[in-house]
């Protein structure tokens, strides 16, 4: 078998690179180029020379000032792995410092594309932090494709990291939003588009603060250049944020922008929305000298289309605000209704739930005999919804308002019927203290 020599070998690979570079020569279309790079020194001869005239420094020992302590927590503080600065295979790796061409940027995308694809199959599989590795070369990669790339998928993984978490993640990412932010912010005018990119990304991670006041500076933007697309998308960014947070009195500012925005645009299902919203917001918020008329205006709206199906609920909801402002006439009047209503359409459920509410109001204004038959009137509801529980706790009521009124046969009667359903029910405790009421209304 030949033995290769040194000097052969090393003729060898001259003679290979001499290939190579004639090759790449030839691609760029620079026929002169290839002479120029026949009289450059090979690697081999300018590291022999460069060894010859300058020799190489010895190792530099440590400075016994350095502290270890330092070098040992720098040790053990992990990379930030949006930072990392290895080569990706997927990168070209252009001869020369240029952009990256079209075809090198859709490839690219391709590759970065599928990375996303691998990582939320293991993200399906449960295998969540092989999946962050992937998601976060995805993101260095997306880097490289353009700040809107990067910042969609940012907030994108952002919020899986939220979602399982992981706070550091969560702080790495909304740390590299908070970059770019301050990078467009910077710029006059900053990129209003890539503004409202990273406010979403905010919003996913849950970063509320940040959120709020880049979309509060966007939102005043959006009104000077009479942007209403912007300004109703931002109202409604904001909306979200605040009931996210349980801030009704913002949320409600937030939503009546927006219904003003869609009043001033005559879009009447977005005014049905939006008043949808102020409605549950004002009722979430007990505010209920603000949701009345909302509430009324919503009734209307549902007369009118109709949609008589959502009218018992609302119709509900109303009679509750007006005992809450002390308006018991309209609130007995409107809980009357909204049992009429429901029980015509049969939304049992309601009607229940309307004469609870009555019973309850009844209570309330020391009426027991009108609270009374409401009760009866609820087992008969009841009854046609074949709700057992429902029957067994409206006996009870009836037991306990005559107890209160000294009725103690009747009151020994209604436990007795509410014991009954206790026992087929199987439910233990109700039958041990509705034993015990007729024990002691007996004397016994």
């Amino acid at each position: 078998m030949p033995v290769s020599m040194p000097g052969s070998r090393a003729k060898t690979h001259k003679t290979h690179h001499q290939t190579q570079w004639r090759a790449i020569a030839l691609m760029l279309g620079c026929g002169g180029l290839w002479a120029t790079l026949q009289s450059l020194p090979t690697t081999a001869q300018t590291a022999e020379t460069v060894a010859q005239i300058v020799p190489l420094p010895p190792p530099v020992a440590p400075s016994p000032s350095e502290n270890p302590s330092s070098q040992e927590e720098l040790l053990r503080t992990p990379p930030n792995p949006l930072e990392m600065t290895e080569p990706d295979p997927l990168l070209p790796s252009p001869v020369v410092d240029r952009p990256l061409s079209p075809l090198e940027i859709y490839f690219l995308r391709l590759g970065v594309e599928d990375l996303q694809r691998q990582a939320e199959a293991r993200y399906a599989l449960g295998q969540t932090n092989a999946a962050f590795e992937i998601w976060y070369r995805e993101l260095r990669l997306r880097r490289v494709l353009g700040l809107s790339e990067e910042v969609s998928a940012l907030g994108r993984v952002g919020e899986v990291a939220w979602r399982e978490n992981r706070r550091t993640d969560t702080r790495i990412i909304t740390a590299r939003l908070e970059q770019i932010e301050q990078e467009q912010q910077a710029i006059a005018p900053p990129d209003y588009s890539l503004l409202l990119s990273i406010a979403q990304g905010y919003e996913k991670m849950r970063a509320l603060p940040l959120a709020v006041t880049l979309y509060d500076q966007l939102l005043t933007q959006a009104r000077a250049e009479r942007n209403s697309a912007v300004e109703q998308l931002v109202l409604t960014s904001l909306g979200q944020l605040h009931l996210a947070w349980f801030d009704y009195e913002k949320a409600a500012i937030a939503y009546t922008d927006l219904l003003n925005l869609a009043r001033s645009r005559s879009d009447g299902i977005r005014e049905l929305e939006y008043l949808q919203q102020l409605a549950y917001i004002y009722q979430q918020g007990k505010m209920p000298d603000r949701a009345i008329p909302i509430q009324q205006e919503l009734m209307q709206r549902y007369e009118a289309l109709p949609l008589p199906l959502l009218i018992p609920p609302l119709k509900i909801a109303l009679g509750d605000n007006y005992r809450a402002i002390g308006r018991a006439g309209l609130a007995a009047t409107t809980y009357q209704e909204a049992f009429t209503q429901a029980q015509a359409q049969q939304q049992y459920g309601y009607s229940s739930e309307a004469l609870v509410h009555l019973a309850v109001l009844y209570e309330g204004l020391n009426r027991p005999a009108d609270a009374l038959l409401v009760y009866q009137t609820l087992i008969q509801v009841e009854q046609q919804s074949y709700n057992t529980y429902g029957i067994m706790t409206a006996y009870e009521k009836i037991a306990q308002l005559h107890q209160a009124q000294g009725e103690t046969a009747e009151a020994i009667a209604a436990y007795q019927s509410a014991l009954s359903l206790a026992q087929q029910l199987d439910y233990a405790s109700r039958v041990s203290a509705y034993t015990a009421q007729i024990q002691t209304l007996s004397g016994s």
